[in-house]
């Protein structure tokens, strides 16, 4: 797992199987990054509280609330980055309403299925989804009011690329609002080259002021990180990728495992 192609294509494998109903070959959620039922509900908050939820829509693959934080209004059009079954998608539009406009973008297949299915079941005509890739969107320009990401930009090879694309894609003096997974830190040889905890949202992270670098340099102001929170890996489920010398680099070398949630603003 070298090149980008090569880990689009694990994700992409992945999530085909969480979209297929093989949940215990999840990533970010509550089961575990490889197949197995090792417990992930550290890494996803609870939705099930929230306007607009939808059960079928939640596969238990988010590390955060980005909607919570994203400053929807009433007539918003808003884009959920890696929208999966819809979840965040379906959040959104409770809240920019009937006469907002919701679409989200994912590169499986799989996914973009299950959540056709779970929009045609509620009926709304203001929700879409699209299939593309996060780092060469398939949207126009200034199109959108927000942008919303829910543990997936840690996904994609290209960070600076898909931060670029969010700047094109939003409205003068719109802004995103993402959750993802970052690292204070060393992180080890060894858990970087595990196929199977990068598609867990793990591996692929970045050092939280590189990530926060990325984003700056896209050409976003007022960068602010609105909610921290601390992921402990289960060390059962760090044993399986991780040999016994890589397993006490990892204690000794990484601060930490965060789940941010960030917001920015268009110029």
């Amino acid at each position: 797992m070298n090149t980008p192609e090569e880990i689009k294509l694990v994700v992409k494998n992945k999530y085909a199987e969480i979209a297929k109903g093989a949940n215990d070959a999840g990533c970010c959620g509550p089961t575990s990054c490889t197949p197995g039922k090792n417990d992930y509900t550290v890494f996803q908050d609870d939705y099930s509280n929230l306007k607009g939820y939808v059960a079928d829509a939640d596969l238990g693959l988010g590390c955060g609330l980005p909607t919570q934080y994203a400053g929807i209004k009433n007539g918003d059009t808003v884009v959920d980055l890696g929208s999966g079954a819809g979840n965040d998608v379906f959040i959104a539009r409770a809240i920019a309403g009937a006469d907002g406009k919701v679409v989200g973008i994912d590169m499986t297949e799989e996914m973009i299925n299950k959540a056709n299915d779970n929009k045609n079941k509620l009926g709304y005509t203001n929700v879409e989804f699209k299939l593309g890739d996060i780092e060469n969107m398939p949207l126009e320009n200034n199109f959108a009011d927000v942008v919303v990401s829910n543990c997936v930009l840690n996904l994609v090879p290209d960070k600076s690329k898909a931060f670029s694309e969010i700047y094109r894609i939003l409205k003068s003096r719109a802004h995103f609002c993402v959750s993802d997974v970052v690292v204070q830190g060393e992180m080890t040889e060894e858990l970087k080259s595990s196929a199977e905890m990068y598609a867990g949202c793990v591996s692929g992270a970045l050092q939280q002021n590189e990530y926060l670098d990325i984003i700056n340099d896209a050409g976003f102001k007022d960068v602010e990180i609105k909610k921290t929170k601390k992921i402990d890996l289960p060390e059962d489920i760090l044993s399986k990728y991780l040999s016994e010398e890589g397993l006490k680099e990892y204690k000794e070398n990484l601060k930490g495992i965060f789940s941010i949630t960030v917001v920015g603003y268009k110029k």
